[in-house]
């Protein structure tokens, strides 16, 4: 009897030590990762303006407690993505939002090696058990209706394979506008950032919700 008493005291103990430590993990921020191009990254502004910085600022204002590292990558495609996905998603990662397409679009690569790459990280992410954002480019126009389409179609599609968050174009609201685009014509000026995020932002609430949610599961 002393040593069932002795044993059901110590696994109290264990529970006391442990139960506010699991509270804290379940309150604690979520941890994401914007897995992107420039136009995450934030080429052409200072840190404070880019997408992932200013959306932190933006999920703070709303009360929600997020650790969001910029793992945005100037010129990457979606091959380059997913052959660096596992340093730049590191262990304890909850959410991705994954941003890539552009450059395979403005380079002319076939559609097909784009949408395989993409299938490849959301893949990999979902065998994580990772949730993620897909967030979806368009070609420009004058790449020709058939390319276009082709292209234009890959996010869509996966994002139903997947079962992953969707939200369609990146740049809506800001793309071709030259009050909103840096110089280029290409790159969000911070004014632009702010719409971007704006935009984004209820699909980034619901990414939140469904890693709080998993992690319960």
């Amino acid at each position: 009897m002393a040593g069932v008493q002795r044993l059901a005291a110590i696994l109290l103990t264990i529970a006391c030590v442990l139960a506010p430590q699991l509270v804290r993990a379940a309150d604690g921020p979520v941890k994401i990762v914007v897995l992107g191009d420039s136009l995450s990254a934030g080429y052409g502004l200072p840190g404070q303006d880019a997408f992932p910085a200013k959306l932190g600022v933006a999920l703070k204002a709303k009360g929600i407690d997020a650790a969001i590292i910029n793992a945005g990558v100037s010129g990457d495609t979606a091959s380059g993505g997913l052959g660096r996905l596992d340093w730049s998603v590191p262990e304890g990662t909850e959410a991705v939002i994954v941003e890539l397409g552009a450059n395979d679009a403005l380079r002319g690569l076939d559609p097909k090696v784009t949408r395989e790459a993409l299938d490849g990280i959301l893949k990999k992410l979902k065998d994580r058990k990772i949730a993620v954002l897909l967030a979806g480019m368009q070609a420009p126009r004058n790449m020709g209706p058939d390319y276009v389409r082709d292209f234009d179609a890959i996010f869509p599609a996966l994002a139903q394979a997947h079962g992953t968050i969707y939200y369609p174009f990146f740049l809506d609201g800001v793309a071709t506008d030259a009050a909103l685009n840096q110089k280029d014509g290409l790159h969000p000026t911070a004014a632009g950032v702010d719409i971007i995020v704006a935009r984004i932002l209820p699909k980034v609430e619901e990414l939140i919700a469904r890693a709080k949610a998993a992690r319960g599961s």
